[in-house]
């Protein structure tokens, strides 16, 4: 166990060099002239309570409920990585680095860290109505279209705002249910930063070593040895969308429409004019079918298969809105992905098209 305890040490192999103590304490001291607290050991124990109240466990360690001395309360996130200490750095700086230098209403803030030997944590505000996954894949949780709708043009903003308002670029590479958490009042914030990447605004693109995302999420290109852009955050987001849309997981066993994957059922319900009966499965009430509609089209236009084919961020939330008329979509897919389409993809946020 290294997520409360000693930090194993462990031999980095890869063709990156490692990130060690003293470059996470370097970076560290430049960044506490910006915003985030630097807490104790000591302290994360007191306000979490010896780590009594488990919120979470995911693929870098656990969250755990805590309360600061002013009654805040927190989610204190120990990270954790029994195989690689330097992967462990790796995902600290990159979510210290990204979400600690940001401030939008639609990103989950950061409260603090802590760097000491044997923890490595994070300090967040704390979301009380969870994750969206936990709402939208639970039969028991009821939740309407007005706030679902609200939840995608908030997620949407909070990526527009990482995309094109920062500094730097900011690239999150896993947008997906799990990481959009949800206030008391159900206002959707963007969490988890780990895969994150910066990413100066004279750079068209960027390149990876290895695969980020999460299966079923990532976006295409993320597969293949392509250029990679903010695009591949746009497409992540047209998959979460459709699981909006149905209050389902794309790929559900023992649905009746689970032979075919869910984007596709709809893309050929949408093509045959039958939307009526994506609303009946999905049950979308009469007067929720414009807003649900919007969102369908958006979704389309997102999971382009093509990266330059789908639209900036911005100009999403605008279509979620109804600020800007949604063109008919193309076939989103990898099929006729190769022929040319002769509509001008890198226009102005007036039009609904990339």
């Amino acid at each position: 166990m290294c997520n409360r305890g000693e930090v194993e040490d462990t031999t980095h192999s890869g063709k990156e060099p490692a990130i060690d103590s003293a470059t996470v304490e370097a970076f560290l001291e430049k960044l506490m002239k910006e915003k985030p607290m630097r807490f104790t050991a000591h302290q994360l124990r007191i306000a979490t309570n010896n780590y009594r109240k488990l919120l979470g466990t995911g693929g870098f360690g656990s969250v755990f409920k805590g309360s600061l001395l002013n009654g805040v309360p927190v989610a204190v996130k120990l990270l954790c990585n029994e195989r690689c200490e330097s992967k462990l750095h790796e995902q600290f700086i990159a979510e210290v680095s990204t979400i600690g230098t940001t401030n939008h209403v639609n990103l989950v803030q950061l409260y603090g860290f802590c760097f000491e030997k044997g923890l490595l944590a994070l300090v967040y505000e704390y979301m009380e109505n969870g994750s969206l996954d936990k709402l939208l894949f639970n039969d028991k949780k009821k939740i309407d279209w007005k706030t679902l709708n609200e939840v995608a043009i908030g997620t949407a903003k909070g990526i527009a705002y990482l995309h094109e308002e920062c500094e730097q670029q900011i690239i999150h590479y896993d947008i997906k249910p799990a990481n959009i958490l949800l206030d008391a009042n159900f206002h959707p914030k963007v969490a988890d930063f780990g895969l994150a990447r910066l990413c100066n605004r004279d750079n068209t693109h960027i390149s990876l070593t290895g695969f980020k995302g999460t299966p079923g999420y990532a976006a295409p290109e993320l597969w293949m040895p392509c250029q990679i852009t903010q695009k591949c955050d746009v497409y992540s987001f047209g998959m979460v969308l459709f699981e909006i849309l149905g209050k389902r997981r794309n790929l559900s066993i023992g649905l009746p429409e689970s032979q075919e994957w869910f984007p596709t059922w709809v893309w050929r319900n949408y093509e045959e004019g039958k939307m009526k009966e994506v609303f009946e499965m999905c049950g979308v009430e009469e007067n929720d079918r414009l807003v649900a509609k919007r969102m369908a089209m958006v979704a389309m236009w997102c999971v382009q298969f093509r990266p330059e084919m789908r639209p900036l961020m911005s100009v999403v939330a605008d279509m979620l809105e109804g600020v800007v008329e949604i063109l008919n979509p193309p076939y989103p897919f990898k099929h006729i992905a190769d022929e040319v389409i002769t509509v001008d993809l890198e226009g102005s946020k007036g039009i609904a098209v990339p």
